[in-house]
C-alpha cells in the first residue's frame, strides 16, 4: 500500500470526525468514509482510530460499553445519546458545575466528569409527536 493513499485514508478519516456532530463507532465512521472512499477496509480505520488516539488526535468516549470516538481539541463537552435512531450528539454546555478538586464523602477527589443524556433527538421528538398514540385509532 503506498503512502499516498495511506494519507488519502487517514485525510478522510479524519474529516468524517470533524464533521460529525457527536462521537461515532467504528462501523459508522467506516460507512461514511467510504461514501468518498469505496474501498476503505475495517482493518485501515482502527488502525487509524489507534494511531490518531496515540498521537492525541482523537478519543475514545465508552458509551453503554461501545467504543465511539471523535477528535480531540473540541474543549469540554457533555453527549446525548438518542433513544430512537441511535445517534450520539456532542453538547456544548455543561450541566454539572462540578469544579476538579471537588471532594466527595469517602475522600473521592474529582480530576474530570463525562455526562451522557438519553432522550429523543429532535427529528425523533418529532417523529414520536406525529405518531397517534398507542391503541388510539384514526376515524
Amino acid at each position: 500500500m503506498s503512502t499516498a493513499r495511506q494519507t488519502r485514508q487517514r485525510e478522510v478519516i479524519v474529516q468524517v470526525l470533524q464533521q460529525a456532530e457527536g462521537p461515532l463507532s467504528a462501523p459508522e465512521l467506516l460507512a461514511r468514509a467510504q461514501v468518498t472512499l469505496p474501498g476503505l477496509g475495517t482493518a485501515t480505520v482502527y488502525r487509524t482510530l489507534k494511531l490518531m488516539q496515540e498521537q492525541g488526535e482523537a478519543h475514545a468516549v465508552h458509551l453503554d460499553g461501545e467504543p465511539m470516538y471523535e477528535s480531540s481539541g473540541r474543549g469540554h463537552h457533555h453527549h446525548f445519546s438518542c433513544n430512537g435512531c441511535g445517534r450520539v450528539f456532542s453538547l456544548h454546555s455543561c450541566p454539572v458545575a462540578l469544579p476538579r478538586g471537588t471532594v466527595y464523602p469517602g475522600g473521592f477527589v474529582v480530576e474530570d466528569h463525562e455526562v451522557t443524556l438519553y432522550g429523543r433527538c429532535p427529528q425523533c421528538a418529532a417523529q414520536q409527536a406525529q405518531a397517534p398514540a398507542p391503541g388510539v385509532t384514526a376515524g
